[in-house]
């Protein structure tokens, strides 16, 4: 038996390298050969997106606002989404050293007393008992008992123990190391979820700072319009008094600074909702930018060249694409892990130590003890294993979609982008077409109207449709610098494979903690 024993320990020692369930093999994004969107035929764009290879790791160098990049580089260190992130890397990475300590000894020290009395009529009691309770030696003898076993009292005593115990699970068919390979990935996947987070936290400072500079601008237009509406006001109450025109002008001309008038709290408003958008990006109190960012500047320009790399770039550069193929693995994994539960687990437990019925004679060498020896479970059907691995082999498919789905929707988010990047820069040419002609025209109509030629109302005309035209222009601007923003977020751009976490994070790229 105990040759049967060891043969067959040693045929399961010797099939512990073994790892069951299926092995990950990295994904391959199917991804077309090259972008479908191409630049507008009614002309080309002055920022022109190429297909040569793009470094989008610190794009908002390339509008060259020395504010924009101190923002960004402040809320890489302070935004409350970054640090939770950081946070959760930290978590996952502790779990994947709990799930690596699988893989050693379990060790520990067991110390202990008792003042025991054995029971007469207990167990002792098939040796006979001095007090009749129990078999005579004749008794005792014809049932096998020794004769020196049979009958004695045994007195209350002290018992005094002290020791280690160990136990050793051998990973004979890779539960463990499926394991740990499950929990790297979970690991890596939260590491790309950070690197999510700081893509889109980035364009939405970048893209709230845009919007700031552009709203300021629309209040300066709206300031200049001011002040020409009311020379105009002027103009026409001046006139009215020489009889030169008359009351209708110089109301209408007052109606018109009034409603002018009436757009400037609503954008100072919203200028202040971005300033406080901002602070809250960078997780300041409210009014804290408001000196830092209060004095208008011009809107910051776009490269002349968006290099944007081809399609197959983006499996290795999207952090979202990248988090789908950790969660695979991840799903893959865990096939493996409920796999193994099928197969017989080797568990190696011993112990070590002293015991004595006096404490004085604890520490003597004739009071050690151990034990040490294999234990093997063999499982025979259990239902619950094979549900499980059906569980995990449907999970694994749907990770599958999901990385799948995932590419298809990145592919969308660069197409969609760089077409209403382009788009729109032919739209804001027309629209500076026709600002310029909206000036003309305005110059025209107060000419004509100061020489008696026209009436006020075709200057007033003339004055909305330049404010309306000097607005739409602003607005375009704005709307071209946040489609490139949508562009460099579309390519995962804002991040390193190093990683960009704050100091005080302390966080390494995910390293494996076990040996596989």
């Amino acid at each position: 038996m105990r040759l049967f024993l060891g043969s067959s320990l040693i045929v399961l020692m010797s099939v512990s390298g073994c790892t069951v369930g299926p092995n990950f093999t990295a994904s391959t994004a199917e991804t077309p050969k090259g972008w479908v969107a191409q630049p507008p035929k009614e002309g080309q764009p002055d920022s022109r997106i190429t297909s040569e290879s793009a470094d989008a790791t610190n794009w908002w160098s390339r509008f060259n606002d020395a504010e924009l990049t101190s923002l960004i580089e402040r809320a890489r260190d302070s935004n409350p989404d970054l640090q939770q992130a950081a946070l959760r890397i930290e978590e996952a990475r502790a779990q994947l050293q709990a799930v690596g300590a699988r893989n050693l000894p379990t060790v520990g020290l067991d110390s202990s007393y008792a003042r025991t009395r054995l029971s007469p009529n207990g167990a002792l009691s098939i040796f006979g008992s001095p007090t009749g309770g129990g078999q005579t030696a004749s008794q005792a003898a014809a049932n096998g008992i020794p004769s020196s076993a049979v009958p004695f009292a045994i007195p209350p005593f002290d018992l005094f123990q002290t020791g280690f115990d160990a136990s050793w699970e051998i990973d004979l068919f890779g539960r463990v190391r499926r394991s740990v390979e499950s929990a790297e990935a979970q690991a890596q996947a939260v590491a790309e979820a950070r690197n999510d987070a700081l893509v889109s936290v980035y364009a939405e400072v970048a893209r709230s700072y845009i919007q700031l500079r552009g709203v300021q601008r629309l209040i300066a237009i709206t300031q200049d319009n001011l002040k020409a509406q009311q020379d105009a006001y002027n103009l026409t109450h001046a006139q009215a008094q020489g009889g030169e025109t008359s009351n209708l002008d110089v109301e209408s001309a007052s109606a018109e600074v009034a409603t002018t008038a009436a757009q400037l709290p609503a954008l100072e408003d919203q200028e202040a909702h971005v300033i406080n958008a901002l602070s809250l990006l960078l997780a300041l109190e409210p009014g804290a930018l408001q000196q830092e960012l209060g004095k208008p500047k011009a809107l910051p320009s776009n490269p002349p060249q968006v290099p944007i790399g081809m399609p197959s770039d983006l499996a290795r550069r999207r952090p979202d694409i990248r988090r789908a193929e950790a969660e695979l693995h991840a799903a893959t994994a865990n096939i493996g892990v409920a796999t193994a539960d099928l197969y017989p687990r080797l568990t190696m437990t011993g112990s070590i130590g002293l015991q004595a019925l006096r404490f004085n004679k604890l520490g003597a060498w004739a009071s050690k003890f151990y034990n040490f020896g294999p234990s093997l479970q063999i499982p025979v059907f259990n239902g619950v294993t094979y549900a499980n691995i059906s569980v995990q082999e449907v999970r694994q498919k749907e990770a599958a979609l999901t990385y799948k789905t995932t590419v298809l929707s990145a592919l969308h988010d660069v197409e969609n982008a760089v077409s209403s990047y382009e788009a729109e820069q032919v739209r804001l040419r027309a629209l500076q077409r026709a600002a310029e002609a909206n000036q003309h025209s305005l110059l025209l109509a107060q000419q004509r109207y100061r020489a008696g030629l026209s009436n006020f109302l075709d200057v007033l005309d003339a004055e909305r449709r330049l404010y309306a035209s000097q607005t739409e222009v602003a607005r375009s601007s704005v709307t071209i610098s946040t489609n490139l923003i949508a562009i460099y977020k579309a390519l995962g751009g804002g991040w390193t494979e190093t990683g960009d976490a704050p100091e005080s994070a302390g966080l390494a790229p995910v390293q494996s903690v076990a040996a596989k």
